[in-house]
C-alpha cells in the first residue's frame, strides 16, 4: 500500500533547504528546492527508486491491480528506470530468465531482470525488438514516454498524444489477452479515434491523476484494462470518452 510520506527524512536532509543563488537563475534554483525537499523524491531515495515516478505507478496499481500476476512487461520511455524496478519485482525476472523488456533513447544504469534496448522507440525496429527480449505476449504495456517539452501548450500536448497512440497500438499488437495498457498522457483531451479504439479492444478505459503527480502538472495517465483479444471485430460506434478519476 501507498501512502504520502510524511515526517521528516531519515536520509539526513531538513525539509525546506535552501539552494545557494550562486550563478543559478531564479527559475533553476527553485526548480532545484522544490526537487529535493519533495516528500516523493526523498521517499524514492530512502525506498531505492530511481526516480519519484515509481509512487505514480504504485498508487495506480493501489486501486486497480494491475501489476498481480503479470508475468511479462514491456515499459516504454522507461529511463531513469523506477518503473521497470517495480516491474522485474513483480514478475520475478532475473538476467536467466528475463521478462521485462524496457526502452528508451536515453542511457539507463542495468536493472537486474531487466532487458533494457537503448533506442527511439518510433525506430521501425523497436517493437519487434521487444517483443524479441521478453520472448512471449507481454501482460502489460507500460508507457511514461512525454516529447520534449517546447513551453507551447497544444504543441506538447499533440506531440504527447502521437506517443500515446504509437504506444497505444503497440499494446494491441502485442498483449496477452486479459492484459492491460497504461500511458502517460496530458490533460487538454484525447483523442476520439485513440479512445475508440482502445474501448474496442479493453473491458474499462479511464483516465488517472494520481496524488505522487505534482497538481500544477498537466500530466494525467490513460489506463485501459482487460484487453480483449486480437480476435475482437472493430465496431464504428462512437466512444463516449473515458472515465476520469
Amino acid at each position: 500500500m501507498t501512502k504520502s510520506p510524511i515526517g521528516g527524512n531519515r536520509s539526513g536532509r531538513k525539509l525546506g533547504q535552501k539552494v545557494k543563488k550562486g550563478k543559478l537563475k531564479a527559475s533553476s534554483r527553485r526548480w532545484i528546492e522544490r526537487h529535493i525537499n519533495d516528500p516523493y523524491v526523498q521517499r524514492a531515495q530512502l525506498e531505492g527508486y530511481r526516480a519519484r515516478a515509481a509512487f505514480k505507478l504504485l498508487e495506480i496499481d493501489e486501486k486497480h491491480k494491475i501489476l498481480a500476476g503479470a508475468k511479462r512487461i514491456i515499459d516504454l520511455g522507461a529511463a531513469p528506470g523506477s518503473w521497470s524496478q517495480i516491474a522485474a519485482k513483480v514478475t520475478n525476472s532475473t538476467d536467466a530468465d528475463p521478462r521485462v523488456a524496457a526502452i528508451d533513447f536515453l542511457e539507463m544504469d542495468p536493472i537486474p531482470g531487466v532487458r533494457f534496448l537503448q533506442m527511439d522507440f518510433l525506430d521501425p525496429e523497436a517493437p519487434e525488438k521487444l517483443k524479441q527480449a521478453i520472448g512471449g505476449a507481454p501482460d502489460i504495456v507500460l508507457s511514461d514516454m512525454a516529447a520534449p517539452t517546447t513551453g507551447h501548450r497544444q504543441t506538447d500536448h499533440i506531440r504527447t498524444m502521437h506517443l500515446c497512440e504509437v504506444a497505444a497500438h503497440f499494446a494491441v499488437e502485442v498483449l496477452a489477452e486479459g492484459g492491460h495498457f497504461l500511458a502517460k498522457t496530458f490533460q487538454g483531451g484525447t483523442e476520439r479515434d485513440l479512445l475508440n479504439m482502445l474501448k474496442q479492444n479493453f473491458r474499462q478505459v479511464v483516465h488517472v491523476k494520481p496524488a505522487s503527480s505534482r497538481a500544477e502538472s498537466v500530466e494525467m495517465f490513460l489506463l485501459a484494462k482487460g484487453f480483449k483479444g486480437r480476435h475482437v471485430l472493430e465496431s464504428d460506434e462512437p466512444a463516449e470518452g473515458a472515465a476520469e478519476e
